[in-house]
């Protein structure tokens, strides 16, 4: 069961961490300790959205690579969305440990404009009038920047020969309620698929409500008036953070009921968020924060069928909370640790063609 598999490995981080620095296990060190366990060569994976805890999704993948996994189609919210771009651009595990610890710079996300630098009310200002306080343009270039490195721009270069990409996002339409998955649903809104950019998706799926700008699409509607009823109008959608919808879409590879998989799809799921420091809500764009970061952290703590909680990897959080933007090098190698440790517990247990007997057969009706 995950609960006394999280409490083991959250147990043995607090006492790593009372010991002194927190360290992170290399190549050599999770060879040693996944020796004699064997998976299936192929696998999807999904990964839960968590800000800037999903600095430890990477090292939960690491552990994963180093048995010889190889991603067949991702897909990822928020945070997870970051790293499901990452590795269906073709990053590696390893290469994602700096990238997401060192290379992502969280303060520098927190891009502004001439509104939010206005004394004592801009953030307010840009919290109310644009409807968000920092940019996120930043986030989108640097983002565009490393999946370039790895010739990736759209969805189209992630497409197979039926135009099937093997990387999903999960965002959210707040304008029409309802949840969206990239590349999917563009159609919905009259794009192409193919042509949208991936760095965008990714904007569109980290745009944590208020705390970023949301990305702005339109589609085109019928009128109510019988008398315009040939004709639509155009509607202005905003799109947020897929975490208010779904933070952890851990189904959306899962093949008809009753049908065994050709490999699994792993669960990549941050867990135990409470913080021992309360959240700071002097200021009312603090306030704000908070707020937004308790709504997308409760998923947190969202039921799991028992059939999802098999084949999902919980990785402590160890107190970091969202938006938890200035991180220790300590910090950093907790989490990085949190997830080589929740990883290496749950490969040393797991058990494939277990899982699919007990929820996958066609008698279990699963």
């Amino acid at each position: 069961m995950l609960e006394p598999k999280l409490s083991a490995v959250a147990a043995k981080l607090t006492e790593l961490k009372a010991n002194g620095p927190m360290t992170v296990l290399d190549t050599g060190q999770l060879g040693a300790r996944l020796e004699g366990v064997s998976v299936p060569s192929k696998a999807d994976a999904v990964f839960e959205g968590g800000g800037v805890k999903g600095i430890a999704l990477a090292g939960a993948i690491a552990a994963a690579e180093k048995l010889g996994v190889q991603w067949q189609r991702v897909a990822g919210t928020s945070a997870g969305a970051i790293t499901a771009c990452l590795l269906a651009a073709g990053y590696t595990g390893e290469e994602l440990i700096p990238i997401l610890a060192e290379e992502m710079k969280f303060d520098e996300f927190m891009d502004t404009d001439f509104v939010d630098n206005i004394p004592f009310l801009g953030k307010i200002a840009s919290a109310l009038f644009e409807k968000g306080i920092y940019e996120g343009d930043y986030f989108e270039d640097w983002m565009a920047e490393k999946l370039k490195a790895k010739d990736v721009e759209t969805f189209g270069d992630l497409m197979d020969e039926n135009g099937v990409s093997r990387l999903k996002l999960i965002a959210s339409d707040v304008t029409r309620r309802e949840m969206i998955v990239l590349p999917d649903d563009l159609p919905k809104y009259g794009i192409d698929p193919a042509t949208f950019s991936v760095a965008r998706a990714a904007r569109m799926s980290m745009s944590i409500p208020y705390f970023f700008e949301p990305v702005e699409l339109s589609v085109k509607e019928p009128y109510d008036d019988d008398i315009k009823k040939n004709k639509r109008k155009r509607r202005k959608c905003f799109i947020v953070d897929g975490g208010l919808l779904s933070n952890f879409p851990v189904w959306l590879f899962d093949a008809k009921k009753g049908t065994p998989p050709q490999w699994p799809t792993y669960g990549f799921k941050l867990l135990e968020p409470g913080c021992t420091e309360p959240s700071p809500s002097k200021w009312p764009h603090q306030f704000i924060m908070s707020l937004v970061s308790t709504m997308l952290d409760a998923h947190d703590k969202a039921y799991i069928d028992k059939a999802n909680y098999n084949r999902t990897i919980g990785i402590p959080t160890m107190g970091i909370q969202t938006t938890q933007f200035d991180l220790s090098q300590n910090d950093k190698n907790l989490l990085l640790r949190s997830g080589q440790e929740a990883a290496i517990q749950f490969f040393k247990d797991w058990d494939f063609n277990a899982h699919n007997q007990e929820f996958r057969a066609e008698s279990s009706g699963s």
